[in-house]
């Protein structure tokens, strides 16, 4: 369905719950209101009952938390397994999954989609449960969360994982800290087969407001300018070099993973997800770039009123299922690389 300007609208469903929703004043929230905001936000998120909206676990694997000890703290992480391994057998691939949100946001709320990946795969999908954006903690917490969680998974065989068969997967804010594992992970010589970014926000810098989206999709019902414009504020307060969290402003993205870039086309930071895989692609990274007209933003976490999520889980599946496919110290390559799909 269009509207009157010819721009595809968002499902019934996503029109509803934002008709209901009550967007809070983010210019105004203090750290007493956001701690209590995310609290409930997030009992939300873990809720059985919002399962309707969010989707149902696959039932050929099995979740369960566990603790990763990190250097000074303890980190909660989400593990999906699929119930067809038996102790003794080969190692499976592991995909590192980075939940959205930012100052809000559980490991839970992906478990449709991650449950799915460990299943069908099949793979060792661990989702970190970071520390969320909030007055004294940046985004550089949330991103070193994510890689010292990966590092540890390689190194400890107690996994089960194959190291030579690794990949990363994040969704908006998640996107962008497994955009910087990438990055992180070549000038450490670690090699990942994948990466999958989901609407990421891949540019914090003075320039984020600046690309076309951000305009003519600004009051979305899922995501607004003004809440991301809290979100960076959070992200990068003053003194923080924003270019050093902004995948977009690498200066060299050449010799990454091979890129998966998921853009919902009503989303106002659906040019951060296009521009960044032509970037990929300009610096000679492999970067496939699939949009989904009619999709909000964080749209995969939303399988319940939002049908586009279901193609944009198997597009992800096959996309893995190529790059991981294997035996370790071998590499597939796929004829789509490169290209733009945007029939979905």
């Amino acid at each position: 369905m269009n509207d009157v300007n010819g721009v595809a609208r968002p499902p019934l469903g996503i029109r509803l719950l934002s008709a209901l929703r009550k967007e809070p004043d983010w210019s105004s929230m203090t750290a007493g209101e956001l701690a209590a905001f995310s609290d409930a936000e997030n009992r939300k998120r873990a809720s059985p009952l919002i399962r309707v909206i969010s989707g149902f676990p696959d039932r050929g694997a099995t979740i369960r938390w566990r603790e990763v000890p990190l250097p000074g703290r303890d980190l909660r992480v989400r593990v999906y397994r699929t119930r067809r391994s038996r102790p003794g057998r080969s190692a499976l691939p592991l995909v590192l999954h980075v939940h959205g949100g930012g100052f809000v946001g559980t490991a839970v709320q992906s478990d449709w989609v991650n449950s799915h990946l460990a299943a069908r795969l099949p793979a060792v999908v661990v989702s970190v449960e970071h520390r969320l954006l909030a007055p004294g903690t940046p985004l550089t917490a949330a991103v070193d969360d994510g890689w010292d969680v990966l590092r540890h998974l390689l190194r400890h065989a107690e996994w089960g994982v194959d190291p030579a068969r690794t990949a990363v997967f994040g969704e908006s804010n998640g996107g962008l800290i497994a955009a910087l594992a990438a990055i992180r992970a070549r000038e450490s010589g670690m090699l990942l087969r994948a990466q999958v970014l989901v609407n990421p926000a891949a540019d914090l810098t003075g320039t984020a407001f600046d690309h076309d989206s951000m305009t003519r999709h600004a009051h979305s019902p899922t995501l607004t300018v003004p809440q991301l414009r809290f979100y960076r504020r959070l992200a990068v307060p003053p003194g923080t070099d924003a270019r050093a969290v902004s995948p977009l402003r690498a200066e060299d993205l050449s010799g990454l993973a091979p890129a998966l870039v998921v853009v919902p086309a009503l989303d106002p930071v659906a040019d951060h997800g296009r521009r960044y895989a032509e970037r990929l692609r300009e610096s000679g990274t492999p970067a496939r770039l699939v949009e989904h007209p009619g999709a909000p933003h964080g749209f995969l976490s939303m399988p319940g009123v939002v049908p586009q999520a279901r193609a944009a889980r198997a597009q992800i599946t096959g996309f893995l299922r190529d790059r991981l496919a294997g035996t370790a110290g071998t590499v597939t390559t796929g004829s789509t690389m490169g290209e733009r799909d945007d029939r979905h």
